[in-house]
């Protein structure tokens, strides 16, 4: 009986101090409350992204916390009681790279850099051969386009205490585009049966946005961007475009777009516009339709079928544009 007796005793000593550990290690640990992320794309209806970045940026300090949604509609989380300030952004992007990721204010997009055109060359220094960069841009990073992204921001959210019946509160977010598209129309391309590649470059766009302080915040760097561009079918008139986070990040800067173009001979031509009053004056700053009167491609000449081959540099012809 005295054996018994003891190991009953025993037992509800162990039972109750597994009892007192379990409940302080919950004591301990912050309690949370569910939330509903919602996405709301009135500003954006045509958005379709494939997933979605939703960060937490505790407001006493420390690591942000992100979380990851599947589509675009949002989810349900369990979030450590607290006060934050709040991004949201598509994550399906390719090229674009997160820098300085510890606060809202900070929080910076930016693209890889870029190599050259395809087909065409590769930027450098100026060296024999490579890519000219234009006047005034010598300095700046070749950057690639960066995907579209939509972006929307809340500071101060408290989320501390149920705001409904069934214990949940419910975070509401208006993604709306954060990417500038520009288009080219270059008219009146002669010659362009002897080109065998082209492409094209823009100078001083933004080198990447600060989604955090807002959708079209931009940081200092100025980027050259080079975009692939095509002749029509009656190769008279040259198109194309890009993507950038917007121009202009702190104060009104030439542009200058270079239209490179690698003949039948291998000679090489390029072709400087300043568009700069075609930026400017866009009637819808997000999105730029350049329109340029004249690409003076040479004729061959009679008899030599071209001109030297053996010019290995690239020519320079500043074009003009009548405004």
């Amino acid at each position: 009986m005295k054996a018994g007796v003891w190991f009953f005793v025993l037992s509800a000593i162990l039972l109750s101090a597994t009892g007192c550990e379990h409940k302080e290690l919950c004591y301990e640990h912050p309690h949370g409350t569910r939330v509903d992320v919602v996405f709301d794309w009135s500003k954006a209806p045509d958005a379709s992204p494939a997933s979605m970045s939703f960060y937490l940026f505790p407001q006493e300090g420390g690591k942000p916390l992100r979380y990851e949604f599947q589509g675009c509609a949002g989810g349900s989380i369990n979030v450590p009681a607290g006060s934050y300030d709040v991004l949201c952004l598509n994550s399906d992007t390719e090229g674009i790279r997160y820098h300085n990721t510890g606060s809202l204010t900070t929080f910076e997009l930016r693209t890889d850099d870029a190599a050259g055109i395809p087909g065409i060359g590769v930027f450098g220094s100026g060296s024999s051969g490579q890519l000219p960069r234009a006047d005034g841009a010598g300095d700046e990073r070749v950057a690639m386009e960066p995907d579209m992204v939509w972006t929307d921001r809340a500071t101060d959210v408290r989320l501390d205490a149920p705001a409904s019946a069934d214990g949940r509160q419910t975070i509401t977010l208006t993604p709306e585009a954060s990417v500038f598209l520009c288009t080219v129309e270059i008219r009146d391309a002669a010659n362009m049966s002897h080109v065998s590649a082209i492409g094209a470059s823009m100078s001083t766009m933004a080198g990447g946005l600060l989604p955090g302080i807002g959708p079209t915040a931009l940081t200092d760097e100025c980027v050259t961007i080079p975009f692939n561009v095509s002749a029509t079918a009656g190769r008279s008139v040259v198109t194309g475009g890009f993507s950038a986070f917007g121009h202009c990040p702190s104060e009104q800067k030439k542009h200058k777009l270079v239209v490179y173009a690698v003949l039948a001979d291998n000679s090489k031509w390029y072709y400087s516009y300043d568009v700069t009053e075609q930026f400017h004056s866009s009637p819808d700053p997000n999105r730029v339709h350049l329109v340029i009167e004249k690409l003076p491609i040479p004729q061959p000449i009679d008899g030599e079928g071209g001109f030297d081959p053996w010019v290995d540099e690239w020519q320079d012809i500043d074009v003009g544009i009548d405004m």
